[in-house]
């Protein structure tokens, strides 16, 4: 099954194709010699045939030949090579070479072998091959194998067919139409994702229905998995830990009890015989309501441990997240999982990964790392982040996020001295880790388009790129995807990567300059809401945050306050200990700065905070009209829909610029600095009350 565009549609292109357009490129009669046939030495498996369909629907588009298949000798051979790392590929372009014929020297035929040690990477060769050949490269040798060995989406879809924190409509499991009627956008999915190397897919919400654990909705999850199989994808899917109780009529969860053990095995022998490559468990426990070993008095090991003896003799594996953090008035969420988790380091099953978010707080727009990225060297740590932009503008703002990614996986955690990185933690390279993974919280739906906001494709195609390789960076990743998605126009593409390369900080200048955080409307988590002080849990509140007052603004963090920065090596702390040496971007992280506090920048925190907010309302206009010189240059319906987000993002950049001038006006009591609001406060409160109406 493959990508198409039907008659009604060929007028323009609604974004269905992703980075997937073999579209024929201008430079098509460099790669035709190469493009005429395709042999292989391995024997032949779904997977292999799924590379085969891709080079030559690939080829075809792209040179207008289609490689016919020979026993051997193909001017394109897919070669076993046994020294090659699991999953890896290397690609070797053979030049015209002189040879003898008849006595006679002449140019010999041009030859490609990809090379592998595996049918998924002979796939993942093609696509490298392909993403050459679309970005009309010359083609060159190259060898690469995945940094990490789980390159994972963690959906958070429901059996309702909502998406937790989903921007791009409806589920794109049809759970009442599985098993008899198979969309064949499911295999679209899997393609898209084999070809930027993601290998796993959990593919329902962590807040988990007990729902998949029976019958009925086990055959519905045989069909995913066997849809995602021939490339190269393993399934695996979120557990409500109280399954005993819900589905088994058990009178106890306790992961102690004998009954509540067997079963866990039962149950995923019960998977194993449906699901032969089933991956295993993903759980959230006892985190924001969801049951968890806690209950009974036992640890998140002992939880994690009881199921990872269930998976043991398939191979499975468990990943258990490790974002919990209880309702402490006074105390600091920040600390929360470093204190229920790095006691537990050296006590989880060796078939036990710990999945920790990128930021200690809840995937803010600059976060800094997670303490628990160097404070656990006895337990494999995957890395978490969030595709789906819950606080990064929904699908209404462009927010490229490989440079997020890129912050977090480039951090230093000394963990073994300097030079330890975040990225060096969950490889495995510091530890020797047998189970390594990253894994993000997708950002896909029911849109035609996939995700709402057609430049948010490049957050999906940013994670499975670095999730293969972190050492990529974000300028790459995005002229990669730019060309392959939107033009192939040096000058055009170039100013698409660069309106990505911006956004980031455009959109953290007009919500949560200078390291605030946490201030976004309750609920929905949409547009800005600092005045909310009260909700169900106190850290649930933007007051908990940012605790403004008549002195300053910011989170003390230090020893005179949560002392949270205790918890990271005392070289990492360093660089935030002093508030006249912290980088402003994290400034009110770790400090309650006072509002004129003369600050590095030469402004005082008041002013400097209105400047940032009205840059950031600057920058989207600059970032509009960035995007209205690629008129022409991008196909007409992609453009239109782009332009009207980014129109929404200006209307929205204003709501969030005077809310916060207004709000925290009411503590500073200085004048506004740098722009004049539009509205008054009480009216922007009542704009934010509506929204969070359900």
């Amino acid at each position: 099954m493959f990508f198409v565009v039907c008659s009604f549609a060929v007028k323009a292109d609604d974004g269905y194709r992703l980075w997937l357009k073999f579209d024929k490129v201008a430079s098509a009669s460099r790669y035709t010699s190469y493009a005429q046939s395709v042999s292989s030495e391995f024997p032949t498996s779904p997977i292999l045939e799924t590379a085969r369909k891709e080079l030559g629907q690939g080829l075809k588009g792209l040179t207008g030949i289609a490689p016919v298949a020979k026993s051997a000798d193909g001017s394109i051979q897919f070669v076993k090579d046994a020294t090659i790392p699991e999953e890896g590929f290397e690609i070797q372009v053979d030049k015209k070479v002189q040879v003898k014929v008849d006595g006679l020297s002449v140019l010999g035929r041009k030859y490609i072998r990809i090379k592998a040690s595996s049918d998924r990477g002979i796939l993942y060769g093609v696509f490298e091959l392909l993403r050459m050949i679309q970005q009309e490269k010359p083609l060159a040798d190259i060898s690469s194998s995945p940094k990490v060995k789980l390159r994972m989406l963690n959906h958070w879809d429901n059996v309702m067919g909502t998406i937790e924190r989903g921007y791009a409509g409806a589920s794109l499991w049809k759970w009442y139409e599985l098993p008899e009627t198979v969309d064949p956008r499911y295999t679209d999915y899997a393609r898209a994702n084999a070809s930027i190397g993601i290998n796993a897919v959990s593919v329902n919400n962590v807040n988990a229905s007990a729902r998949f654990m029976t019958p009925e909705y086990l055959a519905k999850v045989k069909v995913l998995a066997d849809v995602f199989r021939p490339y190269g994808i393993k399934l695996f899917l979120s557990v409500n830990f109280a399954s005993p109780k819900l589905v088994g009529k058990l009178k106890t969860s306790d992961p102690l009890d004998p009954q509540v053990r067997a079963f866990w095995a039962s149950k995923t022998k019960e998977i194993y015989a449906q699901i032969p490559d089933f991956g295993g468990f993903l759980v959230k426990a006892n985190s924001e309501g969801e049951p968890g070993p806690q209950e009974f008095g036992r640890t998140h090991a002992d939880g994690a441990n009881m199921l990872a003896e269930a998976v043991k003799p398939f191979n499975g594996i468990v990943i258990w997240r490790a974002f919990v953090y209880a309702p402490n008035p006074n105390g600091d969420r920040f600390k929360e999982a470093y204190n229920d988790f790095k006691p537990l380091d050296g006590t989880f099953a060796k078939n036990v990964i710990v999945q920790v978010k990128n930021g200690p707080i809840d995937f803010q727009p600059r976060e800094p790392f997670h303490p628990l990225f160097g404070a656990m060297p006895k337990t494999p740590l995957a890395l978490e982040f969030q595709i789906t932009q819950e606080y990064t503008g929904f699908s209404t703002n462009v927010f490229y996020q490989s440079i997020l990614f890129k912050e977090c996986l480039d951090s230093d955690t000394y963990q073994n001295g300097k030079g330890s990185t975040v990225a060096k933690v969950i490889d495995g390279s510091l530890g020797n880790d047998q189970i390594t993974m990253m894994a993000g919280v997708a950002n896909t739906g029911s849109d035609r388009n996939w995700t709402g906001h057609l430049l948010s494709q490049a957050n999906w195609y940013a994670f499975g790129r670095l999730a293969w390789d972190h050492t990529l960076s974000s300028e790459k990743i995005a002229d990669e995807w730019v060309k392959q998605t939107l033009t192939r126009d040096d000058k055009a593409a170039k100013t698409a990567s660069d309106i990505l390369m911006k956004s980031r900080d455009t959109y953290v200048k007009f919500t949560t300059p200078l390291g605030l955080h946490h201030v976004m409307g309750q609920g929905i988590h949409w547009g800005p809401e600092p005045w909310l002080e009260r909700s169900q849990r106190p850290d649930w509140t933007s007051i908990y945050y940012h605790r403004a007052d008549s002195v300053g603004l910011g989170f003390d963090r230090k020893a005179s306050g949560s002392n949270a920065l205790s918890l990271y090596h005392p070289a990492v702390a360093q660089q935030w200990l002093d508030p006249a040496k912290t980088d402003l971007n994290y400034l009110l992280w770790f400090h309650h700065v006072g509002w004129k506090e003369k600050l590095t920048s030469g402004r005082t925190l008041w002013d400097e905070f209105c400047y940032r907010m009205n840059s950031g309302l600057q920058e989207v206009k600059d970032l509009q009209k960035d995007w209205d010189s690629l008129q022409g240059k991008v196909d007409p319906e992609i453009f239109a829909d782009v332009r009207g987000r980014l129109a929404a993002q200006q209307r929205e950049s204003v709501l969030w610029r005077d809310a916060h001038l207004l709000y925290f006006q009411t503590y500073s009591k200085l004048p506004i600095s740098y722009g004049t609001p539009a509205r008054t406060l009480a009216e922007i409160k009542e704009i934010v009350r509506i929204y969070q109406l359900k």
